[in-house]
């Protein structure tokens, strides 16, 4: 991912998936990893329409498309969740939620520059979670690097608890679960 961190398997990353409280957004009775996927699931078809842009900018970008997709899912449901291209009380834009507090949002809400910067963004939050943690592990690094996407670096205290400062208390494990899904799903479509 992002030059330094090619070669990382998506699949190789540990995951406990979604707690109850995010399972509930789709009133499911599972949580877990099982509940993860029921809700990329629920995206999927939604997601399609996205497919081209994603894998443009997961290719330019040196990243799993899948974790592009995972982070779409979980951010804004594929865009279902959004009014107008805004989330989260109108701090969050576009598919990803680049927060306006911290970022001025590009491009459209739906288009590949906003994808483009999303990423961007999360390239460097890995890059300073490998700072904050040199001993991690590459796959480690990318997991602390999602929750500081949700959460910022100061929020990510060990790789035990990487999630304890993230939204519903699972980001990264709910996103890598959803990466893991997006990756094998059987019709290929982000394999």
């Amino acid at each position: 991912m992002g030059n330094t961190e090619s070669g990382i398997d998506i699949m190789d990353i540990d995951t406990k998936g979604a707690s109850p409280v995010t399972a509930s957004q789709d009133k499911l009775t599972v949580k877990g990893v099982e509940a993860s996927k029921k809700l990329a699931a629920a995206d999927f078809v939604r997601m399609e329409k996205y497919k081209c842009k994603i894998f443009k900018v997961a290719k330019e970008k040196d990243v799993d498309p899948a974790l592009i997709a995972a982070i779409i899912s979980r951010e804004s449901r594929a865009g279902h969740t959004l009014l107008k291209g805004w989330g989260d009380h109108g701090n969050g834009f576009g598919l990803m939620q680049v927060d306006k507090r911290y970022h001025t949002p590009v491009g459209a809400w739906d288009s590949e520059q906003h994808l483009t910067q999303a990423t961007e963004i999360l390239i460097d939050f890995i890059r300073k979670i490998k700072e904050k943690f040199p001993r991690w592990s590459l796959e480690q690094c990318v997991k602390g690097g999602i929750a500081a996407y949700n959460a910022g670096v100061n929020k990510v205290k060990s790789y035990e608890d990487v999630d304890e400062g993230t939204t519903g208390r699972d980001y990264a494990n709910d996103v890598v679960a959803r990466a893991q899904w997006f990756k094998t799903v059987k019709d290929g479509y982000l394999l």
